[in-house]
């Protein structure tokens, strides 16, 4: 009798948490949540992350706090977020860099796993990179500019933001696709390197399009092509590397929302929809568009597919070009 009697109690309680379970994530969210952004403040990441997010929180009723957390490339930031609780109140966002680039150059000392300790919510926003030349480049477009380089392998350099970026992956990616030979100079930074670039220390950039379009624009720099899905009206004419035979190398760079594995899946979808509502919205719209960028909002399914293509994509350059950051 006692034993009916508790497994009767047993099952009363289980029906009982099933029935509240959609009324708590209902609930969700009813405190601030924390969103870390890896990397300091005024970068790209972090005005993306702000822009979007502070909409998301008109349609969450809740606020959504960023908090800088910089440091190695991000891996301080992101192995952060993945140690907190799966709830919904710690989030963070994820860039190529965070998610790609630090796993592949880091392999023995990355304090995170990129595919199994986070749940993809979705992709804020993409933004195109550029291959550029200094104008006095003997090359009037990417054809010319690919049989320069295969008749004098070894003569040019193209500067990136630095070693183990994605920008110098970009460029060893081209250099294996393309089978040329062009000579990586790192700096600290997109800003020396487009110095370097017009003023003729070195001949090629690899760049995010957003840094260089100022001195595209100006004719400083010329545009050869560009990893976007289609060409844009600002470069008319830059074709994408797909649109040049290299699709290996059409990688642009994107800014995501991740939350810690094991967060339902009833929360990531509430997250995904605020974003959805966020990017639809015409001032979010602008101020990416003026950040270069532009919206994606992409279910979390989609999103985990980009995340793991670029993983592969970023192990396969520096397993096969051997680069190290030492």
């Amino acid at each position: 009798m006692k034993t009916t009697r508790t497994a009767v109690v047993a099952a009363l309680a289980g029906a009982a948490a099933i029935m509240a379970a959609p009324q708590a994530f209902a609930a969700y969210p009813d405190k601030p949540i924390r969103i870390i952004v890896p990397f300091a403040p005024g970068g790209s990441t972090d005005i993306i992350a702000r822009l979007v997010t502070q909409r998301m929180a008109q349609e969450l009723g809740q606020p959504l706090v960023v908090e800088n957390k910089g440091g190695a490339g991000g891996a301080i930031g992101a192995a952060d977020a993945a140690r907190a609780a799966p709830d919904g109140y710690t989030l963070s966002i994820a860039t190529v860099s965070t998610m790609a680039v630090n796993p592949a150059c880091r392999p023995n000392d990355l304090p995170y796993d990129p595919l199994k300790d986070f749940a993809p919510v979705t992709n804020f926003a993409n933004t195109a990179n550029v291959l550029a030349v200094n104008p006095k480049f003997p090359a009037t477009d990417f054809k010319s500019f690919l049989e320069e380089l295969k008749k004098n392998p070894g003569k040019y350099s193209y500067g990136s933001s630095g070693t183990c970026g994605v920008l110098h992956l970009m460029g060893e990616s081209f250099k294996m696709a393309t089978g040329t030979d062009i000579v990586h100079v790192p700096y600290k930074g997109s800003g020396p390197a487009i110095a370097d670039t017009v003023g003729g220390q070195i001949e090629i950039i690899f760049d995010n399009l957003p840094s260089s379009n100022g001195q595209i624009q100006a004719g400083k720099l010329k545009a050869m092509a560009i990893a976007w899905p289609k060409q844009l009206d600002t470069l008319k004419g830059v074709p994408t590397f797909e649109e040049a035979g290299f699709p290996v190398v059409n990688q642009p760079v994107w800014y995501g929302l991740l939350a810690p594995a094991g967060t339902p899946a009833e929360i990531v979808n509430k997250l995904r929809d605020a974003a959805v509502v966020a990017l639809k919205d015409p001032k979010v719209i602008q101020v990416l568009k003026e950040q270069g960028s532009e919206a994606s909002g992409n279910t979390p399914e989609e999103f985990a597919k980009e995340i793991k293509q670029q993983y592969d994509w970023a192990k396969e350059i520096v397993t096969k070009q051997k680069i190290t950051l030492n």
